[in-house]
């Protein structure tokens, strides 16, 4: 190997790694080379690396500076370390252990090193078979708010039916809001190992943000101030808030609470009076499936795995329940500008056709959540009776 005027300090290690590693263990390798400080430096990296030098008296003419024999080299420092997982592709393993700690799953792992705590490391508690591709589908249907909306799009609405667009953006807001929090709780307790569903969740979180976003953008379309916040609606979203445990507040946000808003965005697109607020209600509802789906998938196999499961998620509804007891439910501002917007008009026989709408839409949340518990393992009655307990502010 010549190195030339290459230092090892400069590269030269790396002409010297790829030229040793082919050799068998006790192979020497000839190394020539002019630089000044080789005969200081080589000496050096080849005891970091586990090869042994042997220097010959200096020989200016062929420029000969040392005999290397191969030792381990470079793989010794990871001899016995093993891997972050087994290295196959798409394979999770049950229970990563702290000393893997931010280690890419499947790389190979050095001696030593700090050892992080992630408390939810435990693959029945957070995985989900469909999350890669979730995450996959999520990346490729990020949209911006200043391209995938015509905010400039002309229309007119009432001042009434404005003030109901803008009850309503207010209402979208506010539960958003708490939508971002509970899985931004979460990002940091989950083990790496368990990538795609810290990537899923900050997804979310980034979902969440930009609906935010748009709901406020379109509030304020029109005007310079937003509608009403309820000190019921602000007591059912604080339950939320303080629900610490991964799997219950999956529960209460994802399957129960987002799933009903599924629901209501599906009724702002189809009763909205303006294209603005039709587009970003799709929009949001598209992102919303998504996470549902994903608490459903996850929560399934998680009950799959452990059957005293769904006593706990019971207890969560019903714990969540005794404490809004003594609330009213949801904004009777919001009920009022959901039922103005449906009925289009002041007229008596809309406004009755705007009620029944507003009814449908409550009942068809009560169907999806039967359906998504059904689907966790319960009981066809037992759904039923959970659903009834379920916040009247929808979310």
């Amino acid at each position: 190997m010549d190195l030339a005027g290459l230092g090892v300090d400069r590269g030269g290690h790396l002409l010297l790694r790829r030229a040793l590693a082919p050799l068998p263990l006790g192979e020497r390798l000839q190394v020539f080379g002019h630089d000044p400080a080789l005969r200081v430096h080589l000496p050096a990296w080849c005891r970091s690396e586990g090869h042994r030098v042997e220097s010959p008296e200096p020989d200016s003419e062929s420029g000969l500076v040392a005999v290397v024999v191969r030792g381990e080299g470079h793989d010794g420092r990871w001899a016995g370390a093993g891997r972050a997982g087994s290295g196959r592709r798409g394979e999770v393993e049950k229970a990563p252990p702290a000393r893997w700690g931010l280690a890419v799953r499947g790389a190979r792992l050095e001696e030593g090193g700090p050892e992080p705590y992630f408390d939810l490391d435990d693959r029945d508690l957070v995985w989900a078979k469909v999350a890669p591709q979730l995450y996959a589908h999520a990346a490729a249907r990020q949209w911006d708010p200043d391209t995938a909306v015509a905010w400039d799009e002309p229309f007119s609405t009432p001042p009434d039916v404005e003030a109901a667009v803008v009850q309503v953006m207010t209402y979208l807001v506010e539960n958003e809001q708490v939508a971002l929090v509970v899985p931004a709780r979460f990002l940091g307790r989950v083990h790496p190992h368990f990538r795609e569903v810290v990537q899923l969740l900050a997804v979310q979180v980034a979902d969440e943000a930009r609906h935010m976003e748009v709901f406020t953008r379109r509030a304020l379309l029109r005007g310079d101030e937003l509608g009403s916040s309820s000190v019921g609606g602000r007591a059912s979203l604080f339950t939320l808030v303080e629900e610490t445990d991964f799997t219950t507040s999956s529960f209460l946000l994802s399957v129960l609470g987002e799933g009903s808003f599924v629901n209501l965005l599906d009724f702002l697109v189809t009763h909205a009076p303006d294209p603005v607020t039709r587009r970003i209600a799709w929009l949001a509802m598209q992102d919303e499936r998504r996470h549902v789906l994903f608490g459903v998938s996850h929560l399934a196999e998680q009950s799959a795995a452990d059957p005293k499961l769904r006593g706990r998620l019971r207890a969560s509804i019903e714990r969540r329940s005794d404490a809004l007891r003594d609330t009213v439910g949801l904004n009777a501002d919001v009920f009022d500008a959901l039922l103005l917007l449906s009925a289009g008009s002041w007229h008596p026989e809309e406004i009755e056709a705007g009620y029944a709408r507003v009814q449908r839409l409550r009942h068809a949340m009560d169907e999806g959540r039967r359906r998504r518990l059904e689907r966790l393992g319960f009981p066809a009655d037992e759904a039923a009776a959970l659903s009834a307990l379920h916040t009247r502010n929808f979310m």
